[in-house]
C-alpha cells in the first residue's frame, strides 16, 4: 500500500517503537508499506532526524532512509491548487496526490483541512492501524510489530 508518512510520525515511531507510529515505521522498514516521497520529504526527514536533541545515530538514519528509498515510491509532484495552513506540509500532500497514495499518516490532522485534501485520506497513526485499513489492503496486521531501536520504553539508551 502506498502511503505518505509525515515527519512527526517517523520521529515518534523511532522514539517510541511500541506505539502506533513505531509499528508504522517497522512496517515501512520491512517493506510492508510503500512510503511515497520526493527530495523535499527525504531532506526534511534527514534534517529532523539529525537534530542533536534526538540523539539518533547517523548510521541508523542513513539505513532507514536507504530502506525508504529502496522500498518506497519517488514521485515528481505538482503544486497544489489550494495552499495548506502550514506551507511546510504541502510537499506531503503534493506527493500523496502524485503517487496516488491511499493515505497520509500524520499526528497533525488539523494541518490538512478536509476541503483541501485533494481526495487523499488523512489519518492518525492509531486510526491507520486500528480501523482495519491494513487488512483491507493486503498488509497483514500481524506483520505490524514495532520498529527496532535500542532505546528503552522511557527513551533511554
Amino acid at each position: 500500500m502506498r502511503v505518505v508518512v509525515d515527519t512527526n510520525v517517523l520521529v515518534s515511531g523511532l522514539i517510541s517503537p511500541f506505539g502506533p507510529p513505531g509499528v508504522i515505521v517497522g512496517l515501512a522498514a520491512r517493506g510492508a508499506l510503500q512510503l511515497c516521497y520526493d527530495a523535499r520529504i527525504i531532506a526534511e526527514y534527514r534534517s529532523v532526524l539529525e537534530r542533536p536533541a534526538f540523539a539518533f545515530r547517523l548510521g541508523d538514519i542513513e539505513t532507514l532512509l536507504s530502506r525508504i528509498g529502496a522500498g518506497g515510491v519517488s514521485v515528481a509532484p505538482v503544486p497544489l491548487p489550494d495552499r495548506l495552513p502550514d506551507a511546510g506540509d504541502e510537499p506531503f500532500l503534493e506527493v500523496a496526490v502524485a503517487a496516488h497514495a491511499a493515505f497520509i499518516v500524520t499526528g497533525n490532522l488539523k494541518h490538512f483541512p478536509t476541503d483541501r485534501r485533494c481526495g487523499i485520506r488523512v489519518v492518525s497513526p492509531r486510526e491507520f492501524l486500528g480501523a482495519g485499513l491494513l487488512q483491507s489492503s493486503a498488509v497483514r496486521h500481524d506483520d505490524a510489530t514495532p520498529a527496532h531501536n535500542d532505546r528503552t520504553e522511557d527513551g533511554e539508551r
